[in-house]
């Protein structure tokens, strides 16, 4: 048995849980490029536990954030079991949305590049196949335009999120989607 695969103590247990939750705080409301020593005081450890349990920035964010990106991938299985595409895009878009105007850490998650080789990134790989899926899905139909792309969500989300009433900045955007075929 490594040491990486040895159960945590109890209070190492604590401690690295603590840390996550903190990091999903203070990253949800600063984003990913906080400070890890406000992470650390609000875990109540000291900073060389947190280097201790997570070295990099990056594996920190992984811990924090590769539950947060399951649900983005579970609301993409929702929608992709939406009877109707466009009524599946509209719900993967409202719900993701939702997430990142919540959420400062999974915005920039979610625009960021991460190694292809880490769990954010196959995670992230994993959800661009999906909502792929869910775009030709609305674009089969007729529903949705026939030149939106998947890079074309950086837009939607930009202009949803740049207004206080997201839902409204939402709405607007997908009548631009909307194919008027």
């Amino acid at each position: 048995m490594t040491v990486e695969d040895r159960p945590l103590r109890a209070d190492a247990r604590r401690n690295r849980e603590a840390l996550v939750a903190a990091a999903r705080e203070v990253f949800g409301v600063k984003g990913i490029d906080a400070p890890l020593d406000e992470i650390a005081r609000r875990a109540e450890v000291a900073i060389g536990t947190l280097y201790n349990r997570f070295p990099t920035r990056a594996d920190l964010v992984e811990a924090a954030f590769l539950p947060v990106l399951e649900k983005a991938r579970v609301v993409a299985d929702e929608a992709l079991a939406c009877a109707d595409p466009w009524e599946g895009f509209v719900l993967f878009l409202e719900r993701l949305v939702r997430m990142q105007v919540t959420d400062r850490g999974f915005m920039q998650v979610c625009s960021r590049a991460f190694d292809p080789g880490s769990g954010v990134g196959k995670v992230k790989q994993d959800n661009a196949s999906r909502i792929e899926r869910l775009i030709a899905r609305a674009r089969e139909t007729g529903a949705l335009r026939a030149d939106f792309r998947g890079e074309d969500l950086a837009i939607v989300f930009a202009a949803a999120t740049a207004t206080p009433d997201w839902r409204r900045g939402l709405a607007v955007v997908l009548e631009g989607l909307r194919s008027r075929a």
